[in-house]
């Protein structure tokens, strides 16, 4: 009589699993273009539905769990799939294969940018794809808006770290942890037991550096002349950032617009927002902007510790607690911290947005400052009205600034 029990076939040896999850997670960071959503479908697409890595419980259970972590929730639903699948190895396998193809896109892109920088056309596709940033960030603001307002509390959040960032120069990630712990009050939940305690943060320690008085020059292209200097800035820095990539990755934008382009003038504020559309070009996550800003301090060298430090917490916080973390996820002290950060995330993005407005707007000509404007509403009424996908705004972005180029004014 045949047994009608279907047993689970064998796991394969763990080599074999490595090889998977390398060959799968190489090919989604080559050709996931669409944003953060796009790699999370393709990843359930590969890992559930195709090959049965993990079930359809245990991605959600995962998804939820790097939506509430700092940092980008795609690479950290690669990573947390490749430590299901094959423990700390298959994390470190499948995070790097994800993030590999888009760093030397960037990077290339980068060298590109910074070799041509002064030729009309490269002037000319920054026409049209710097306006496209500034409406991905404005309707990115706008959703997130009309998810988590949804009170006074968190609508004075928000008011409050706009203002205190366009008219104070406190430090965007103090911010968002005293909103974190106006977030544990207010939010507190309620009845706990005497033995409850909170969830205290340790303040970061901001980076210490010495102010250049222009902003920093472009380094060659291995950045050997300059790295020892700035291994130690590049580190603490976007350690720091990756830690606190509260929201998504345009958190991303204030925490670097703050301190990359103001304090620590290592780019220009056109340079900046120049390298958020190569970021948003590439088919990993925004957070590889890191490695743009770390070309031009330090070369490829600056860049690829760049992107170590920024992809760093997203790593150690899967690999290391990875036990935990479905637990830490109802912790009610946790969740009201988060309550508190998330609207300070929305007014940082916002206050930071305002600059780089200005900046895109700020034209040669009142034709191209025009169509500049022209390019991003239409870009905003795209993503709002029609849902269309940023790695198909981006690209048409870019030809209408070649368009708008070779027209005579």
């Amino acid at each position: 009589m045949m047994n009608s029990e279907v047993e689970s076939p064998p796991m394969p040896a763990l080599s074999i699993r490595l090889g998977e999850l390398a060959r799968v997670f190489f090919k989604l960071g080559t050709i996931g273009f669409g944003g953060p959503q796009a790699h999370i479908a393709m990843a359930n697409d590969e890992a559930v539905v195709r090959r049965q890595w993990l079930t359809p419980e245990q991605f959600t259970e995962g998804l939820a769990v790097c939506e509430m972590l700092p940092g980008p929730a795609s690479t950290q639903m690669g990573i947390y799939i490749g430590y299901v699948r094959a423990g700390q190895l298959g994390a470190l396998v499948s995070g790097f294969c994800f993030i590999a193809p888009a760093f030397v896109i960037v990077v290339a892109l980068a060298w590109g940018y910074f070799r041509f920088q002064g030729l009309p056309q490269i002037n000319d596709i920054f026409l049209g794809v710097s306006p496209v940033v500034i409406a991905i960030i404005l309707a990115f603001c706008w959703k997130l808006a009309m998810k988590t307002l949804n009170d006074g509390v968190r609508i004075g959040l928000a008011i409050a770290t706009l203002i205190l960032t366009l008219t104070t120069s406190i430090n965007v990630l103090l911010q968002f942890i005293l909103a974190g712990l106006v977030g544990l009050w207010w939010f507190r939940p309620q009845n706990v037991g005497p033995s409850s305690r909170g969830w205290w943060v340790p303040p970061t320690p901001l980076l210490l550096a010495n102010l250049p008085a222009e902003t920093l020059t472009l380094s060659s292209i291995w950045g050997l002349e300059r790295i020892g200097e700035f291994l130690l800035p590049l580190t603490i820095f976007f350690l720091k950032v990756g830690s606190f990539i509260f929201g998504g990755g345009l958190v991303i934008i204030p925490l670097l617009e703050f301190e990359v382009v103001e304090q620590l003038h290592w780019l220009t504020q056109t340079e900046f927002i120049n390298g958020v559309a190569i970021g948003q070009l590439s088919p990993g996550p925004v957070v590889l902007t890191a490695a743009f800003v770390g070309f031009k301090v330090a070369g490829i060298l600056g860049a690829l510790v760049s992107t170590i430090a920024i992809f760093a917490p997203s790593f150690a916080f899967i690999m290391l607690a990875a036990p935990l973390l479905l637990r830490a996820r109802q912790n009610l002290w946790i969740r009201a911290f988060l309550k508190g950060i998330t609207p300070a995330v929305l007014g940082a993005i916002a206050a930071a947005t305002i600059p780089l407005l200005r900046t895109t707007l700020t034209q040669p000509t009142l034709f191209y400052s025009i169509t500049s404007g022209v390019i991003g509403l239409v870009a905003l009424v795209a993503l709002l009205c029609y849902k269309t996908p940023t790695w198909l705004l981006v690209p048409l972005g870019a030809v209408l600034g070649l368009m708008v180029g070779v027209m005579p004014t």
